[in-house]
């Protein structure tokens, strides 16, 4: 399995910036995707959510509303737009699957770093 993230970059606050995670060595429609971040000196935070199919996400409320995940599953790519960007966006953003429930199996991509200035 092989996940590698792009997109990331540094951005004026109130931009944008679309992240894309490029996924191999898996059946990708078969997997709910997802996006974290981690923020220097906290903990990874799960920021959005898609399943198999495309037809249902969730979303941290922190970026409710500014952030949109997809999925093409002709291209085995996730997406995470991302609007209306705050400093408080500032991160390493991975994206990850969930390939086994129990024992836990899962795999993170390298993370492409967001920085928002102010």
């Amino acid at each position: 399995v092989q996940l590698v993230e792009s997109g990331g970059g540094t951005v004026q606050a109130g931009g944008s910036l679309r992240l894309s995670c490029a996924a191999s060595g898996f059946t990708f429609s078969s997997y709910a995707m997802k996006w974290y971040r981690q923020a220097p000196g906290k903990e990874r935070e799960l920021v959005a959510t898609i399943n198999g199919g495309g037809g249902s996400t969730n979303y941290a409320d922190s970026v409710k509303g500014r952030f949109t995940i997809s999925r093409d599953n002709a291209k085995n790519t996730v997406y995470l737009q991302m609007n209306s960007l705050k400093p408080e966006d500032t991160a390493v953003y991975y994206c990850n699957v969930v390939v086994r429930l129990s024992p836990r199996l899962q795999y993170w991509g390298q993370g492409t770093q967001v920085t928002v200035s102010s």
